[in-house]
């Protein structure tokens, strides 16, 4: 057998378990593991500018492509606790991450030694396994079972810590022998389909939810075939986004307090019977419970056991991996059809489209300063179907949900349960580094923006381009304010020309010189009209640059947006859209 460090060993393992890409930033206690990349080569390292950076771009990648799993390096103590909110985002989403840490030397371990902290304690709450390895045989044994665990079961993280000593040590290890573990999933029966089958059979306005774990089991086709066959309309999640094109005439909208739509909700209210597959009932997207489940059956497929029930009981739960489940769906669907034990859901198919034909809001404002619809409007527009999207929390988020548009899986990239701020432009990052000639856009609020813009210089350091929509209401409050001593008209103070306050939004930062100062192209739009021209332009700066092009668009101060507390008690404050005026002619391409 060969003999080699087990630092070594380790980058063999990530090779062979189908690693590329590494995310993250070398030091003194992980740089051994730095010169094993470096020695034995057939790893692409992106050097972030922060840590916690390095964890969320592991998770772009994992979610942009089936079968990536990102993994983030860091050196030991506030490296590792750095990266706490990543593991966290990852574990809440379900998203499989490797964090690698550096450590001091075992013999100083529990000796407060420097930059020593015991990594695996934090982290083991947010992990499917957080282990220190005290024993350099060991490395490659906990490396073989950290890829079996990310992949089994209900997907997640891990992290491996690594003292130095143990990372510097010769072992016997042979890479050509090496195998990954088996992957388990639990899967359904049919009998236990058959029976989610018959309830569904026995009433009259079903609906399916379809859940980001659809997403991750790589099964939206399967859940559109079942949709067709049984003529079920769907309710993605938020996190289910994309498992159903947007213009399919069996998408219903979706549903929740926040990131839904007009149309969805009240199609929920009109059903009977539900059945959710991948999904965790969150509470923005049920609401008041009561309101919720009240007058409807409900059947939950789940991957985690313990999702069954957890929110609410359902009428019938299945644990399954979401692919497995489907496939037996679309198959026992299939067998029901050709014997004619089929109903004919054609016509509450069809109230679920007149429903959302006539419940749109509207976007298509002209006023200036800009209303935030109209910047969905465009970024529809200018982006179309095969754009991959990614966001975070914030009103910018809620406001996307209810106005974008989204037609392929892994195509809207959201952190969903935790909802870090900054955690959309170094995922961002992720997902086109995972996706090199696709069109990524990313899109931010002011203050998250600000939370992480230093990884924009990653993208410029390693080119890697994508177009970041900055949707910024905090500018105009701070530029009234500084200009209120001019007898001026204020909307002729809204130019290039003449606005320049030292700070230009409510948080002291002129995005576009930082953002350029970091090596990335910018533009600034405060006018409705000019929007898809700059969103025409970024995409060409991209390409041309192969950099990060962020567009800022100056919004009005104060924007109602429409949400609520229960699914019946969403206060509207959008217009609805003017038949033909407003509504994108692509979302209704198939309805009629």
């Amino acid at each position: 057998m060969a003999r080699m460090t087990a630092a070594q060993a380790a980058v063999e393992i990530l090779k062979k378990e189908g690693v590329t890409n590494v995310f993250g930033l070398p030091g003194a206690a992980i740089n051994p593991f730095y010169k094993a990349m470096k020695t034995n080569g057939g790893l692409h390292h992106t050097l972030a500018r922060h840590v916690e950076g390095a964890s969320h771009m592991a998770e772009g990648y994992t979610r942009a492509k089936a079968g990536n799993i990102g993994v983030c390096v860091g050196t030991s103590g506030p490296a590792g606790t750095d990266m706490i909110t990543g593991l966290y985002s990852a574990s809440a989403d379900s998203i499989p991450i490797l964090c690698i840490t550096g450590q001091a030397p075992v013999a100083k371990l529990h000796k407060e030694d420097f930059q020593a902290v015991d990594i695996a304690s934090i982290a083991g709450p947010l992990t499917k396994m957080a282990v220190t390895v005290l024993e350099p045989a060991q490395v490659p044994g906990t490396f073989q079972q950290a890829f079996h665990l990310m992949r089994s079961g209900r997907p997640g993280p891990v992290l491996i810590d690594l003292p130095i000593d143990v990372q510097m040590a010769e072992i016997e290890f042979d890479i050509e022998t090496y195998e990954p573990l088996p992957v388990y999933k639990p899967a359904a029966t049919r009998a236990q389909v058959d029976k989610a089958l018959d309830l569904l059979a026995a009433s009259e306005k079903p609906l399916i939810v379809a859940g980001g774990g659809i997403i991750n089991a790589d099964a939206a086709e399967l859940l559109v075939e079942l949709a067709e066959l049984t003529g079920v309309p769907v309710v993605p999640t938020l996190m289910g986004w994309g498992t159903i094109p947007d213009d399919h005439p069996l998408n219903a909208g979706m549903v929740g307090l926040q990131t839904s739509h007009r149309y969805g909700n009240a199609t929920m209210l009109e059903s009977d019977f539900v059945l959710g597959i991948g999904n965790r009932w969150a509470n923005r997207h049920t609401g008041d419970l009561e309101t919720y489940t009240t007058g409807r059956k409900f059947v939950h497929v789940d991957i985690e056991p313990t999702q069954i029930g957890r929110v609410f009981a359902p009428d019938y739960g299945i644990v399954s991996d979401a692919k497995a489940a489907l496939e037996l769906f679309v198959e026992a669907a299939r067998e029901r059809r050709d014997a004619g034990r089929l109903a004919d859901r054609e016509a509450w198919a069809q109230s679920c489209r007149d429903r959302k034909a006539s419940l749109l809001r509207k976007t298509n404002f002209d006023v200036v300063p800009v209303k935030p619809q109209r910047v969905y409007q465009e970024m529809n527009a200018a982006f179309g179907r095969d754009a991959r999207y990614v966001s975070t929390i914030g009103l910018s988020q809620i406001q996307a949900a209810q106005l974008l548009h989204v037609y392929k899986d892994r195509h809207w990239i959201n952190a969903g349960q935790a909802g870090p701020l900054g955690w959309t432009v170094p995922a961002a990052l992720g997902v086109a580094t995972a996706c090199p000639d696709e069109t990524v856009v990313a899109l931010s609020g002011d203050y998250d923006f600000q939370f992480m813009i230093e990884e924009l210089a990653v993208g410029a350091q390693f080119n890697i381009p994508y177009v970041h929509v900055l949707v910024n209401n905090a500018y105009l409050g701070l530029i009234r304010q500084s200009q209120r001593a001019f007898d001026m008209d204020f909307q002729v103070q809204l130019s290039f020309d003449n606005i320049n306050a030292p700070e230009v939004n409510g948080y002291g930062v002129d995005h576009v010189k930082v953002v350029e100062g970091l090596g990335c192209k910018a533009i600034r739009v405060f006018d409705p009209s000019e929007i898809q021209a700059a969103l025409e332009k970024a995409k060409g700066l991209a390409q041309e640059y192969r950099v990060p092009v962020v567009v800022e668009v100056i919004l009005e101060r104060v924007t109602n947006v429409s949400m609520g507390l229960s699914i019946d008690g969403v206060t509207e404050f959008e217009e609805l859209a003017e038949a033909g005026a407003d509504v994108p002619t692509a979302l209704f391409t198939n309805l009629d």
